[in-house]
């Protein structure tokens, strides 16, 4: 082991039924793009199916035609796609896909024989999906594409820009406007399909959300959505760990790491720990993060590198080749991904969606 990820499959399954009970009348997708958050795509995406998740959700193509050549055969919804995409072989495969504007689905409508699309309709987040007038022009056309048998309507959605402040009045804006677009379509001859608005945090936080199916991301992997917005039923499935590449001892005033941003104010001993930014692991948690080491929580010291940071141990025994843990689910005393989202400054998705570089993947619970 150098940098190993371990993924517990088994904690991941028990996580997609915890959150099960929070809409028990909707169906569930679990959200797997972005190489399923940094865990693993196709092993998280099988272990989704296997913890009964109803359907599986990825943004872009690519994603989609690689968990079909996976031997994925469930229903799959693929959302974001830019011109020039191949919606023939995403037909093909039985890959539902979102048109968020009328070029987009006349692309689609021509991709295949009568292919199963979404429409998207952007509430507010301003971000992909048709808005005002766009909307109104896409109903038209989904409408008259259906009525000749060139398309099957099977799904309308939407996505919350602030679900992860429930108090937000934002929430309750984007749901009314959700809920007039599912009327619209309809009104316009279309059966709306299956209706989708809830992510994690509106999944946990907002019931009259739920709809006919709620979209598991970030909470299914153990995460919370945001800090005020715990889920106590789901433990973290990623473990981040490695081992000391080197043990040093030095005295009071020996300076760590590029620009010596950190001196040594008494003698202590400094282990190295071989990853960094090249494995995705945050500059900008540089003197403020904290590993796992031997029962208790070691500081960063000084610049992260590249391929390697620095640990103040103190006056702990250590030898090269001692485990350290960069973040898991805390059981150990070890920091999660939310401790370093907070000393990065930045989000718990960024933390575990960023893992790249040498890092390798262990999966435990494989079925």
């Amino acid at each position: 082991m150098n940098a190993d990820l371990l993924v517990d499959l088994d904690q991941y399954r028990a996580n997609l039924a915890a959150l099960r009970a929070y809409a028990p009348d909707a169906l569930q997708m679990a959200v797997v793009k972005a190489n399923a958050y940094g865990h693993g795509m196709v092993p998280m995406a099988r272990a989704a199916r296997q913890g009964g998740a109803d359907w599986l959700g990825v943004a872009t193509p690519a994603e989609a035609l690689e968990l079909r050549a996976a031997g994925d055969r469930g229903p799959l919804l693929c959302w974001l796609a830019v011109p020039g995409a191949p919606f023939a072989e995403l037909v093909a495969a039985d890959v539902e896909v979102t048109a968020s504007g009328v070029d987009q689905l006349q692309a689609i409508a021509a991709a295949g024989d009568r292919p199963r699309v979404q429409l998207k309709v952007d509430t507010g987040l301003s971000r992909n999906g048709a808005f005002g007038p766009q909307w109104d022009e896409l109903v038209a056309a989904a409408a008259r594409l259906q009525e000749a048998g060139s398309i099957e309507v099977s799904g309308i959605w939407s996505h919350f820009a602030s679900a992860d402040d429930p108090d937000n009045p934002s929430n309750d804006h984007q749901e009314s406007v959700f809920r007039a677009a599912v009327d619209q379509l309809a009104s316009a001859g279309v059966d709306p399909g299956v209706r989708h608005l809830a992510n994690s945090a509106a999944a946990v936080t907002r019931p009259s959300s739920h709809f006919d199916l709620v979209r598991m991301g970030i909470a299914s992997y153990g995460i919370d959505p945001d800090p005020a917005v715990h889920v106590p039923e789901v433990r973290p499935v990623l473990t981040a760990r490695t081992v000391l590449a080197n043990v040093k001892r030095v005295p009071a005033g020996a300076s760590v790491s590029y620009g010596w941003r950190w001196t040594a104010d008494r003698e202590t001993t400094l282990g190295l720990v071989p990853v960094g930014y090249g494995e995705g692991i945050h500059r900008t948690a540089s003197n403020r993060a904290e590993v796992g080491f031997d029962g208790k929580r070691a500081p960063v010291r000084g610049t992260i590198c590249m391929d390697q940071l620095v640990v103040d141990l103190g006056d702990r025994p250590a030898r090269i080749g001692d485990p350290v843990t960069v973040f898991g689910p805390g059981d150990d005393g070890e920091p999660t991904a939310q401790d370093w989202a907070d000393a990065a400054g930045t989000i718990a998705y960024e933390i575990v969606t960023r893992l790249a570089g040498r890092w390798s993947r262990t999966y435990r619970g494989e079925r």
